[in-house]
């Protein structure tokens, strides 16, 4: 090694420090923006699709129709992430959402339900966003701080979210300020919070991470290849080879499908037991503490206890959240709170550890592709579960679908077990790496 190289290598790990600290600031004053964006519209859409239609079961496919986004967002966006770096595609998703969120008021004010659901589709893109985000933080991370680097900036969410749901009040007047429905006020409000999002990522996530993490490696001479633009098909060849990969995918996308089905629908169950916007909004408020305020210790827990058993108690969070909400007597607020708390705690377990295990499963240079694949099937099965959320209230009622969430978490229990067990059989053999096709 030259004094050059030297010199290199001993200001590596200084510069991705540097970077690191400045990426992980900037990602939490974008996500409590993006998080009041987007939980001030999502928590009131069923209720103006209800108003819009009068059927339970159509306001449920306001969900479905956030989810489709979402999903269908993640791949363009993942694209354009592995080419140009994380923050045009940051960027372009929360844009993206402030036409969704214009397009919604529109709906609103023409009393159009299938204007409603192509306004929802785009204003799932933030979603999709504020998900991508929790990557952004792990470019630059060190191993053994993945888990904490990844939930740091699953939580700046918390306190956009826990705020949004609660501004539909003052929401509300603004609409009729302007001569507006009253529920699209709280669209109006998204989109100004979605504009501060955009404007913060573009101005200040500068270097870019995940370009600075493709220069570090380049100087290291560990990888010199152009970095990897996969299809999607491409991208699962690289998940099938990996088990733990698989099994990452699975409780991430299981994890969001039983969360959003039975978050999506519980306003509506709710405000039919004759509950206000105000006690909805509060009851939201704790799920939605459950979901990203805790996830700094739920970080620190898969770094020094392990991916697979925090995804394990999550999974056991999520049925033990169903079953107490399904059993809940009619109007009572108690059981809503403890049920809806430990569904976003099971959520932050699924989601915190599945991602971490997902990044270290995978070949370094193709990871953007692949995590857009994962979110891919994470927002398309929680479409899917969106839409049958509503149709099973509609017509077996609330219960059901709690029952229903903890069947659909059986076969990853299973899935589980069977990675153990193989990891077992092949104890001290590390998994190969997942070659890139």
């Amino acid at each position: 090694m030259t004094a050059a190289d030297s010199r290199i290598a001993f200001h590596l790990p200084t510069r991705a420090e540097e970077v690191q600290r400045r990426t992980v600031r900037v990602l939490i004053a974008s996500q409590i923006l993006g998080g009041v964006g987007s939980s001030t519209g999502f928590a009131l859409s069923t209720l103006l699709a209800k108003e819009l239609t009068g059927n339970a079961g159509l306001a449920g496919l306001t969900g479905t129709f956030s989810a489709l986004g979402a999903a269908l967002a993640a791949i363009p966006l993942s694209r354009v992430m592995a080419a140009r770096g994380r923050r045009p595609g940051l960027v372009l998703g929360y844009s993206t959402a402030i036409a969704g969120t214009l397009v919604i008021v529109l709906a609103a004010r023409l009393e159009a339900y299938w204007l409603l659901l192509v306004g929802m589709a785009l204003f799932g893109w933030a979603s999709a966003v504020n998900l991508q985000a929790r990557y952004a933080g792990t470019d630059l991370a060190p191993a053994e701080r993945r888990g904490r680097a990844l939930s740091v900036v699953i939580w700046a969410v918390t306190i956009g979210s826990i705020l949004g749901p609660n501004l539909a009040h003052p929401a509300e007047g603004t609409a009729r300020t302007l001569g507006l429905p009253p529920l699209a006020g709280a669209f109006l409000w998204s989109g100004f919070a979605f504009c501060g999002a955009a404007l913060v990522l573009a101005l200040l996530l500068r270097p870019d991470p995940l370009l600075v993490a493709r220069e570090l490696r380049e100087l290291r001479g560990e990888d010199a290849a152009a970095p990897r633009k996969l299809s999607l098909k491409q991208s699962f060849t690289v998940i099938g080879e990996s088990p733990r990969a698989v099994l990452a995918i699975a409780v991430v996308a299981v994890s969001h499908t039983v969360m959003v089905s039975v978050m999506s629908m519980t306003p509506v169950h709710m405000n039919s037991d004759g509950m206000s916007v105000t006690i909805i909004g509060m009851v939201l408020s704790v799920h939605i503490a459950g979901m990203y305020a805790f996830s700094p210790l739920v970080g620190a827990a898969v770094d020094r206890i392990g991916r697979i058993p925090v995804l394990v108690a999550g999974m056991a969070l999520l049925a033990a959240a169903c079953l107490i909400v399904g059993t809940a007597p009619m109007g009572s607020k108690p059981h809503m709170v403890i049920g809806l708390l430990l569904l976003g705690i099971g959520w932050s377990c699924g989601v915190v550890a599945g991602s971490t295990l997902l990044t270290e499963s995978t070949p370094e240079r193709v990871r953007p592709s692949v995590q857009g694949a994962s979110d891919f099937v994470m927002q398309g099965s929680s479409a899917a579960g969106s839409a049958l959320a509503g149709l099973v209230v509609d017509t077996l009622g609330y219960s059901w679908l709690a029952g229903l969430a903890v069947a659909l978490l059986a076969p990853v229990g299973v899935l589980v077990a069977v990675t153990v067990i193989r990891q077992d059989r092949h104890s001290g053999q590390e998994e190969p790496v997942p070659q890139v096709p």
